[in-house]
Order: structure tokens, then C-alpha cells, then sequence
């Protein structure tokens, strides 16, 4: 660590700014970011939403235990694979974590590619009642039973949310009705309220976005292809022979983790299992760019075009900009997100 950089990071603390990097699946978030971590003081906050379970290791690509020990993780391993975790619990606890690692002087660093996670951080989220396990799961029951009554009830009770939600969606079909239930509330009046916008931090965005997509889904399916070596389907197998879950649960609806699942069920040959998994995989990476795309004022990085290094060189370049600038210009202010007042 040279001490530029280091007062660098003294000053983006001081001025409460972190930093983001986002990418589709099999784009190098992870590598950059331990990179990152011989170069400065950091402590990273997981954007993910399958990295929060235990016993979800493999199929996840879960940083190993001794990268977890080189550099402070958070919000990995923090929930049992039987229960569910939501965007706004993710904003209520990065929040938190945010001012926790303030606090030890470090620079909080988001990595991930849960999209709606980071869409929820920058732009806020309805203030939505939190999960109800025991309502959850007695829903959850019905849906197996009779999945179409479960689509007709909400017609009746929230109109607005049965027009946008398929009957083939129990997730979010499950997490309307447990809304009304718990709150008496339809979720469409809850999400027609004003939004939580961030208000603790800025955040200095940094996209990698690979423009050559044959290359991408030639390194997803090679990656895929690894996890399969590395024991992928024992590990979901071992979540199988539990008995009390299914591949409605949130964390099994995972990608790759579904598709083993309906293949350990018979649905479908080992092939197929992997042409499925590997599909699923390139259409998340797709939908993950789509988004990425959309972003304004983000350092944008091509993992394909330029070395890890020189990745790790422009982003530390663009946190000593940011830290030595005085005055915002009208575009960057765009993308840094609730600035307290006073």
C-alpha cells in the first residue's frame, strides 16, 4: 500500500464513500476484489443472493475459507438453506455493515451480481413488512396443494399485484399474499409509497462487462463444467436426501441449483441436466448485462480486453480521483446516491 492510496481512503471514509464492482457471472468481481484487498484497506460486502446460505458452497462459487480469512466477507454463510432472504433485507443489513466497517477506518467494497440487490441499495426500496417464516411456509404448503387458487385469492385481494405476477411465479405469488396476510395491506399500496432512497453513503460504481459474448459463455460453461469436477451434485444431493426442502424454496431456485435438483428428481437425463444448468447460467449473465447497460456514471471495465492488474490499476485510480476531487461535476453527481445533508 503506497500512502497516496492510503489517504485515499482516509478521505473517501471521511466523505463516507464506498465502492461497487458488479459484473454477470464469470466475469473476475472476485479476483479484482482480492486484488484490491493487497492494495488497500478493505472489507468486502457480498451482493449475492445465493451466497448467504450454508452448505451452498460449490455451486455458488463461495470464496474459499482461506480468502474469507485474508479479507473480511460479509453477508456470506449468514442464513440456513430453509430460509428466505429479501432485497430489503439486504439494503437493512448493508446499511449496517457500511457504518460498522466506517467505523474500524476501513473502505466498504460491494462485489456481486445480484442485480435487484444493487438496484435496491441505489434507488430504495417500499417499506415492506419483513418475512413471516411460519405465514411463509403455511402459504408456501397451499401453493403445492393448489397452485391455482393461490393465484385466484390474490385476484381478489390485491388486483394490481395479480396482473403483474403469473401464477407460475410462487415466489413472488407467496410474498404478495404473505404481505396481506401479515399487514392486512395489499403490496401493491405498499409499493405505490415513496421510496426509502440511500441516504448514508455515496457509492463509486465499477461495471465489468465483457463485449465478447461467445468468449463470456465459453468461460461459463467452462467454469460449470469445474463445478462438476468439484463435487457440485453431491452438494445439492446432500441438500436432497434432507427431506425438508424443495425446489420452490428461494435458495434452491438458484441457478444450476434448480436444474440439479429437477435432474436428482428424474425430470430429466444428466445431459440435459447440464445443457440446462449451463443455459441458465448464460441467460442470467445476459439479464445481469441488460442491467449493467443501463447503468449511467460506472467506471466500465472489459475483463477480456485488459489484465486483472491493469483492472486493479483503474479502479485505484478512480478512487484517488474521487478522493482529491473538490468540486462533483454535474455527471458524477448523478450516480452518488443520498449525500447527508449538513
Amino acid at each position: 500500500m503506497t500512502e497516496n492510496y492510503l489517504k485515499s481512503v482516509d478521505e473517501l471514509i471521511r466523505r463516507k464513500t464506498c465502492l461497487a464492482i458488479m459484473g454477470p457471472t464469470a466475469s473476475g468481481k472476485s479476483g479484482l476484489s482480492m486484488l484490491l484487498a493487497k492494495a488497500l484497506p478493505i472489507e468486502i460486502i457480498s451482493v449475492d443472493s445465493a451466497l448467504v446460505y450454508r452448505g451452498m458452497n460449490v455451486g455458488t462459487a463461495k470464496p474459499s475459507s482461506a480468502e474469507m480469512q485474508a479479507v473480511p466477507h460479509h453477508l456470506i454463510d449468514t442464513h440456513g438453506v430453509d430460509q428466505s432472504y429479501s432485497a430489503s433485507e439486504f439494503v437493512e443489513d448493508a446499511y449496517r455493515l457500511v457504518e460498522e466497517i466506517f467505523a474500524r477506518n476501513r473502505l466498504p467494497v460491494f462485489v456481486g451480481g445480484t442485480m435487484m440487490y444493487f438496484n435496491a441499495l441505489q434507488k430504495g426500496m417500499s417499506d415492506l413488512p419483513s418475512a413471516d417464516e411460519a405465514v411463509r411456509e403455511k402459504l408456501l404448503q397451499q401453493w403445492q396443494a393448489e397452485p391455482q387458487s393461490m393465484h385466484e385469492r390474490l385476484c381478489e385481494v390485491d388486483p394490481q399485484a395479480a396482473e403483474r405476477i403469473h401464477p407460475n411465479d410462487p415466489q413472488r405469488l407467496i410474498r404478495a399474499l404473505e404481505v396481506f396476510e401479515v399487514t392486512g395491506t395489499p403490496l401493491s399500496e405498499f409499493q405505490a409509497q415513496p421510496k426509502n432512497a440511500l441516504k448514508a453513503f455515496k457509492l463509486i460504481k465499477v461495471g465489468l462487462i465483457p463485449e465478447d459474448r461467445a468468449r463470456l459463455h465459453a468461460q461459463i460453461e467452462e467454469r460449470f463444467m469445474q463445478m462438476l469436477e468439484d463435487g457440485f451434485l453431491q452438494e445439492v444431493k446432500g441438500l436432497y436426501e434432507r427431506g425438508d426442502l424443495n425446489v420452490e424454496m428461494t435458495s434452491i431456485r438458484s441457478v444450476g441449483y434448480r436444474q440439479a435438483w429437477l435432474f436428482l428428481q428424474g425430470e430429466y437425463d444428466y445431459e440435459t441436466f447440464v445443457h440446462k444448468a449451463v443455459v441458465a447460467t448464460r441467460q442470467l449473465a445476459k439479464r445481469q448485462l441488460t442491467w449493467l447497460r443501463k447503468e449511467s456514471d460506472m467506471l466500465v471495465l472489459d475483463p477480456f480486453q485488459i489484465t486483472v492488474e491493469q483492472r486493479l490499476q483503474a479502479v485505484l485510480k478512480t478512487l484517488e480521483d474521487e478522493a482529491s476531487s473538490e468540486i462533483l461535476d454535474e455527471p458524477k453527481k448523478a450516480f452518488i446516491h443520498g449525500i447527508e445533508s449538513g
